[in-house]
């Protein structure tokens, strides 16, 4: 039995898979934000959900910058508590299991190129904007190299005092400003528009920067109640002028398990 995992900066979603073709009904939880209490309930739900069988190995996304071996958590902005940790030791003693980590997003994306929105390209990038914001580049299948470093705090804009494109319009900043989760603004708050364009400002130097076929944007700002695609694709629109055509903007398709997917698309890749 393997398992994989999208570990969020608030949720945390887990699933059994015997093979790499299929996972179970993943079991959600609250990302707990000390790490011990998080090493315990991933553990713990982990083997639950093998029940009698051993763990073979374990494949987690999680929402920090790796050590260039994927083992240690060198920094995690929205889990601060974690950072320094040697997660993938510590959640193999606990399971018996070998462990794989990918920053959170390369998970997604791997799942979205393989599994969702992105299987009509080659090469795609998925963006979210979510808690934070990060983007990664999938090329036939492959994550591109990164060093971790997330395209959220990219600058925008000039003006002091000076805020990162994450700063601009994340989850956290918008809900830091407006007092409120950003869904209990209401889909008609005129907020979402200017969201809209400093979104297609940070996805033109995206684009510039990795020339994908396909933009793929998820994460819970870009949800019903949420900043629309296209209203970003209006904003995009007016200022691109890198080339005759823009790269396809699509929503992503697989929602909250994306990860999982990608987990599963990542077990394939090891196992081959």
């Amino acid at each position: 039995m393997y398992i994989v995992a999208d570990i969020g900066g608030t949720k945390t979603r887990i699933a059994a898979a015997r093979d790499a073709e299929s996972f179970t009904e993943p079991v959600i939880l609250d990302t707990p934000q000390r790490y011990e209490d998080a090493l315990q309930l991933i553990s713990d739900t982990a083997k639950h959900l093998a029940g009698a069988d051993p763990i073979e190995g374990f494949v987690a996304g999680v929402p920090v910058l790796l050590s260039p071996d994927k083992r240690t958590i060198v920094n995690a902005t929205n889990l601060s508590e974690w950072s320094g940790a040697r997660f993938a030791e510590d959640i193999e003693q606990r399971l018996g299991a070998r462990a794989h980590l990918e920053n959170d997003v390369a998970l997604i994306a791997l799942g979205e190129a393989l599994y969702g929105a992105g299987q009509s390209s080659k090469d795609i990038v998925y963006i979210t904007i979510s808690t934070g914001v990060n983007g990664a580049h999938v090329i036939d299948g492959q994550l591109q190299p990164s060093r971790g470093i997330s395209t959220g705090r990219q600058y925008v804009s000039m003006d002091e005092p000076l805020r990162t494109w994450e700063q601009m319009i994340s989850g956290k900043s918008i809900s830091e400003q407006y007092g409120k989760p950003p869904r209990e603004l209401g889909k008609e708050w005129d907020g979402w528009e200017t969201l809209a364009r400093i979104a297609a400002f940070g996805i033109l130097n995206t684009i510039v920067h990795w020339t994908p076929g396909m933009v793929i944007l998820g994460g819970s700002m870009m949800n019903d109640i949420g900043i629309p695609v296209d209203r970003i694709q209006a904003h995009l629109a007016r200022i691109w002028t890198a080339s005759p055509e823009i790269p396809q903007i699509v929503h992503s398709k697989l929602g909250d398990i994306g990860g999982l997917y990608g987990g599963l698309a990542r077990l394939k890749q090891l196992r081959a």
